[in-house]
């Protein structure tokens, strides 16, 4: 398993050393980092908010002010798919929104341009087991990590079919299976090339036939779609 930390207690009292800071040039220093360098300005117009099950939602990453609307709506549960970044402004907000609205905070890092790691492939089954109450799960845009953590959910966590769940990596949400990101597509694809339907066949494929890195490499993705995600969508 592997959950990094902070994690968060629901009584919203205790914060890392690092996010403890209340001088007003580090608290500007970091919003200015949160709306320019990791263009929150977009999020503020557009959350790509969608539910996706029972208690569970897929979003970008939240702004302050959207932290605020969550806690509102009753969420008790945020999964953040970037990983532990405490440089970055919209990591330092969120983790201070967190304790201070008793919401706790899972930092699950996955990848949107690399096939999954095995060792998050089986982390999910206990994650989905962990959560408590209404969840919300983000990645930068809402696209392409939250839509592989959104598939395998719904398909690991629900049961629904795969290709029904596949719907979750969808242009609607911003992925184009096109680009780099696509390789989300082709892991799935390749198991279903493989005859297996259940979420049993997909761990024993997972454990016994996977291979990340033969299929890393023989997957190729459009330089146009590249060009589209990375500079004018400025995904990570």
């Amino acid at each position: 398993m592997r959950y990094e930390e902070p994690r968060l207690p629901h009584s919203g009292i205790v914060l890392p050393d690092w996010a403890r800071s209340d001088c007003w040039w580090a608290l500007t220093r970091r919003f200015a980092d949160l709306m320019v360098n990791d263009h929150a300005f977009i999020r503020m117009a557009y959350r790509n908010f969608h539910p996706i099950g029972p208690d569970m939602y897929r979003s970008s990453q939240p702004t302050p002010g959207q932290m605020r609307l969550l806690a509102d709506m009753g969420v008790r549960t945020i999964i953040n798919l970037r990983g532990r970044r405490p440089t970055c402004g919209s990591y330092f907000f969120e983790v201070r929104a967190c304790a201070r609205l008793g919401i706790d905070l899972i930092d699950f890092p996955v990848r949107s341009r690399d096939v999954p790691r095995k060792e998050d492939l089986f982390a999910v089954q206990d994650l989905w087991r962990r959560l408590e109450g209404p969840t919300v799960m983000h990645c930068k845009a809402g696209a392409d990590r939250v839509g592989l953590m959104s598939v395998l959910y719904q398909f690991t966590g629900l049961g629904l079919p795969l290709p029904q769940a596949l719907g979750q990596l969808s242009w609607r949400y911003g992925h184009l299976r096109q680009s780099k990101t696509g390789i989300l597509d082709h892991f799935f694809e390749s198991f279903l090339a493989s005859g297996g339907t259940s979420v049993t066949d997909f761990y024993q494929w997972v454990e016994h036939d996977y291979d990340p890195v033969g299929m890393k490499a023989a997957y190729r993705s459009r330089s146009w779609a590249n060009l589209v995600t990375d500079r004018m969508l400025v995904r990570e």
